[in-house]
């Protein structure tokens, strides 16, 4: 197909009128692109990806069950699986990343934020679900080595901090394996969640997996790209933890063993995130995720700095960033 005077005519055919303008909606971290098709009347989003690439067909099937649950997700307007095109309803521009913009005002959005979610993990089925577990955490894990240690910092691992690497990277993943499991979005954060007549609206989420139970709320909450206090962290995190309860959904009894997990799987996914950002800038010249980098590392630094069985990972990590290990840096 050659974009866009074919996509026009595609348009045409499956919505019964080629749009008045189609302009080029951006991209993201993946190998999709967005076209915005207007019409007198509204706009539609056409989500365009090399079949080969990108399948679409996990997409549309989590479209429809987050749909059937309640939650706000774009409507299915069209679909050419073969080309690559789908046809959705267009949620408009706001993302909610840039109405959190202190505590005060972000507090009611994550609060909703938090209601869906638990609406989410309590009404979605996840056993036909992809099991998130200790191989997939780990594949995810050493795209930070292979990404971020080896090609954006060029320092390769020696023997021993390979070792070191290696011993962390078992315990990060037989703690978090150990959480309960449900439905898991996987990157359910600020840039993901569009604001829509005053409500939360949820897009990315085709990437679902069945998943340990705290990893939504921390990509939420220590997300990539804004970072709050610990104590506004803290009491949200408390207040997810009290609706999932109510809810019946499996989380730690004590809270205080809740919010360790959602540390450790906080780490691995911040692991994951380094590696991503490299990745996108050194392999697709997406050199905008750099700039988040520094934030997604503080995350990483202070949850070893946490816990002493993260001591070794902590000290190798900031060795190969250039940063000087205080003297107050201990675990």
């Amino acid at each position: 197909m050659n974009l866009p005077s074919d996509l026009s005519d595609w348009l045409a055919r499956t919505l019964g009128a080629a749009p008045a303008t189609l302009e080029m909606g951006g991209s993201d971290a993946s190998v999709r692109r967005y076209w915005r098709a207007s019409y007198p009347d509204r706009s539609v989003i056409v989500m365009q990806a090399d079949p080969a690439a990108f399948d679409a067909r996990p997409f549309l099937a989590r479209r429809d069950e987050l749909a059937a649950a309640g939650i706000r997700v774009p409507a299915l307007l069209a679909q050419d699986l073969a080309a690559g095109l789908v046809a959705l309803e267009d949620l408009g521009t706001q993302e909610l990343t840039p109405l959190l913009v202190d505590e005060a005002s972000a507090k009611a959005w994550y609060l909703q934020a938090i209601a869906n979610l638990v609406k989410m993990q309590s009404a979605l089925a996840f056993d036909h679900l992809p099991a998130f577990d200790a191989a997939f955490q780990r594949r995810e894990m050493d795209i930070c080595r292979d990404w971020y240690i080896d090609v954006h910092l060029a320092k390769p691992l020696t023997d021993k901090q390979h070792a070191t690497w290696e011993r962390s990277l078992a315990l990060i993943v037989a703690k978090n394996t150990a959480q309960p499991t449900l439905f898991m979005h996987r990157d359910y954060h600020s840039r993901n969640l569009m604001v829509v007549d005053g409500a939360l609206a949820v897009l990315d989420f085709q990437d679902a997996v069945n998943g340990p139970v705290s990893y939504d709320l921390v990509s939420l909450l220590r997300d990539a790209y804004i970072a709050w206090d610990e104590a506004f962290v803290l009491d949200l995190v408390i207040r997810y933890w009290e609706q999932a309860r109510t809810a019946g959904l499996p989380v730690h009894d004590d809270f205080s063993d809740f919010y360790t997990a959602f540390e450790w799987q906080g780490l691995q996914r911040h692991l994951k995130i380094l590696g991503l950002f490299a990745r996108l800038k050194a392999r697709d010249g997406k050199e905008r995720y750099l700039a988040d980098m520094p934030r997604v590392f503080a995350y990483v630094r202070s949850v070893c700095q946490r816990y002493s069985e993260l001591t070794p990972l902590g000290r190798l990590l900031l060795d190969l960033n250039g940063e000087q290990i205080q003297s107050g840096f201990t675990f």
